[in-house]
């Protein structure tokens, strides 16, 4: 068990570091997207655990980075050109 919380924790830093280097325009700053990377890999490692069985390490990891990836995934902002859209009026 203490190596599956070992691999997701480094599952979520692996994410972590690949969304920091491709898309660090569109990120807040480095040390709150890896927390986020590591912290959702350990929520997702947890949720899938309890309920799957303990004998599936691989699905377990799974639900980690799926997890890690929904977490990094809300971080993101917009991209700096913005559509200026008129609002239909009423």
């Amino acid at each position: 068990m203490l190596l599956e919380v070992l691999g997701s924790a480094l599952l979520g830093l692996a994410l972590s570091w690949a969304a920091a280097s491709r898309l660090s325009h569109r990120l807040p700053a480095r040390p709150l997207v890896f927390c986020t990377g590591v912290a959702g890999a350990l929520f997702g490692d947890f949720v899938t655990h309890s309920a799957l069985d303990p004998g599936a390490v691989l699905v377990t990891l799974l639900g980690a980075a799926i997890v890690s990836a929904a977490s990094l995934s809300l971080l993101l902002r917009p991209t700096g050109r913005r559509l200026r859209r008129r609002s239909i009026p009423a």
